[in-house]
């Protein structure tokens, strides 16, 4: 004889989300607000900075200042000897996921300066850095306060409100991460001027990619503006990103998953190819650069095969030039190489493979298998649009 108890069981949660003009001067109180702390106690807060912000951005320079001159917060020396001050610096880019040593560090000063499950962690920076301090934070003490201020198009687009945290591992994308809601998201306008072209550009092709899973208006109004986009006219570019972000917080907050405890992941329309085009290349590819490649090949496949409309398919490719981000990389000519990408996507997440294309704009299908022949002459169709494109990586 046995006894079974199943019982089901609901964690509230909340996700705050900000946007500020400028974070730096007159927006500050925005993230003082967020430091919540019990009466008479100064909340902890350790500032973690990507070292591509600490050198020259000067907004960066004058938040930290602000906070240090504040007296109603204890900002913690996150210092070395190499590198005194206040903030604790991590190199950008994928430099800071492919190796646990980082984290470590972060760690050891977690330790070294005592904060707990009420201090705070202010990580300012592109989405490799808010990965990596996230996941040290989420496992320290099971989880220390993270407020994340995004400094790329691709962070405040789209990972920055997301709820993973991961490093790689194994030469694998995300291979060893954990699922946490941030404590709070600040996307501030002002520091995105710290952003070289390539890198603003890139981080659009999120944005194209949630507008073709939810919502065909925003999608052609993304294409309508694309080369004002490209050309950094902030007028159209935030709103653009705002509409993005604002997506990408629906689906995790209501979207019924947002643990990624079921098969499917959307938000992962095109990643299957993009992730491994990145391994690939060494990561000279970047995230947002491989996404856009990704997202071009998945929806040539999903006219091939699923009927999305053929003008789509071409506007997508359009749209994607018109942001200036490559169509097609070198690593596509080992096809055989990236197709292995479809195993490790679907170890990922567990279960049988499952991948979203499109039947149409805001109409995405969830499938099981994925024709190889198909795929192959996707790609080929692919190589085949962007001969001669001025956007090609070689």
């Amino acid at each position: 004889m046995h006894t079974t108890f199943d019982i089901d069981f609901e964690v509230p949660f909340r996700h705050r989300v900000r946007f500020t003009d400028n974070l730096a001067e007159e927006d500050t109180q925005v993230l003082l607000d967020l430091l919540e702390s019990p009466p008479d106690i100064k909340p902890r807060v350790l500032m973690v900075v990507d070292d591509h912000l600490a050198e020259h951005s000067g907004r960066v320079a004058e938040l930290i200042a602000l906070l240090e001159d504040n007296q109603d917060i204890l900002l913690l020396d996150g210092g070395s000897s190499e590198r005194p001050g206040p903030s604790f610096v991590l190199p950008g880019g994928e430099t800071v996921k492919n190796s646990t040593q980082y984290v470590e560090q972060l760690l050891s000063l977690i330790n070294e300066r005592n904060l707990d499950r009420r201090s705070y962690i202010v990580v300012i920076g592109g989405g490799a850095v808010l990965d990596a301090a996230s996941y040290a934070a989420a496992i320290a003490h099971r989880g220390i306060r993270v407020i994340r201020i995004p400094t790329t198009t691709l962070a405040q687009g789209d990972s920055g409100v997301g709820v993973k945290n991961a490093i790689n591992f194994f030469k694998k994308k995300n291979w060893i991460g954990t699922f946490a809601v941030p404590w709070a998201v600040i996307n501030d306008a002002s520091l995105l001027t710290t952003l070289p072209n390539r890198d603003f550009r890139c981080g659009f092709s999120e944005a194209i990619k949630v507008s073709l899973l939810k919502s065909a208006n925003d999608f052609e109004s993304l294409c309508d503006n694309a080369k004002r986009i490209a050309n950094r006219e902030m007028e159209v570019a935030f709103p653009a990103i705002r509409k993005s972000c604002l997506w990408h917080l629906k689906h995790i907050t209501q979207g019924g998953d947002p643990f990624e405890a079921l098969e499917a992941r959307p938000l992962d329309f095109g990643h299957w190819s993009a992730h491994k085009m990145e391994q690939m290349s060494g990561y000279r590819l970047r995230h947002g650069e491989a996404v856009g490649i990704g997202v071009a090949i998945d929806c040539i496949y999903s006219a091939r095969v699923f009927g999305f409309p053929q003008d789509d398919m071409r506007r997508v490719i359009r749209c994607l030039e018109d942001f200036n981000l490559p169509l097609w990389d070198s690593t596509l000519n080992d096809f055989d190489v990236l197709m292995a990408g479809l195993e490790e996507f679907r170890q990922h997440l567990g279960g049988r493979l499952t991948i979203t294309m499109l039947r149409a704009v805001g109409d995405p299908i969830d499938v099981h298998e994925i024709d190889p022949d198909a795929m192959r002459d996707s790609v080929e169709q692919l190589r085949d649009l962007t001969r001669g494109s001025t956007t090609a990586q070689k």
